[in-house]
C-alpha cells in the first residue's frame, strides 16, 4: 500500500513522504554518530584505558590541533560521555578529561556493534 502511494506521488510530481523513525531509533543513531567520528572515538578509547588524561596528552596522542580536540571534547562532554576539570598549575591552565559511566557504556555498545558488523562481514 505504501509502495503504491509512493509511485502515485512520483507520477504526479509530489515529493515522497518522509517516514518518521521512532524516537528510540533516532536517539540510537544519533549516539552512534556521536562516537563514530575519528577524534571522538580516539578520545573515548584513550580515556577508557587511562584514569584521566590532560588536554596536551590527548592532543599529542590523537595528533590533532588544539581547536579540533577542543570542539570534539566539548561535544562528548555535552553528551555526558566525558567530564572535564579545568584548573591552574603554576598560573598555567590545566584541563583534564575523564570518561564517565555513560561514556564507557556508550563506547562498549559501539564497539559491540562494530564487532558484530565485522563478524557478519567475515561470514560472507
Amino acid at each position: 500500500m505504501a509502495r503504491q502511494a509512493s509511485s502515485a506521488r512520483a507520477r504526479t510530481g509530489e515529493p515522497p513522504v518522509k517516514e518518521e523513525r521512532p524516537e528510540a531509533e533516532r536517539e540510537a543513531l544519533k549516539l552512534e554518530g556521536m562516537i563514530h567520528e575519528r577524534v571522538r572515538l580516539g578520545i573515548l578509547c584513550a580515556l577508557a584505558v587511562n584514569e584521566a588524561l590532560p588536554f596536551t596528552d590527548l592532543k599529542a596522542l590523537l595528533e590533532t590541533t588544539a581547536g579540533n580536540l577542543s570542539v570534539h571534547a566539548r561535544r562528548l562532554e555535552e553528551a555526558g560521555y566525558v567530564s572535564c576539570k579545568k584548573s591552574f598549575r603554576d598560573r598555567t591552565p590545566h584541563t583534564e578529561y575523564r570518561i564517565t559511566a555513560a561514556g564507557r557504556k556508550a563506547l562498549e555498545s559501539y564497539l559491540g556493534h562494530m564487532e558484530a558488523l565485522i563478524q557478519a562481514t567475515r561470514k560472507q
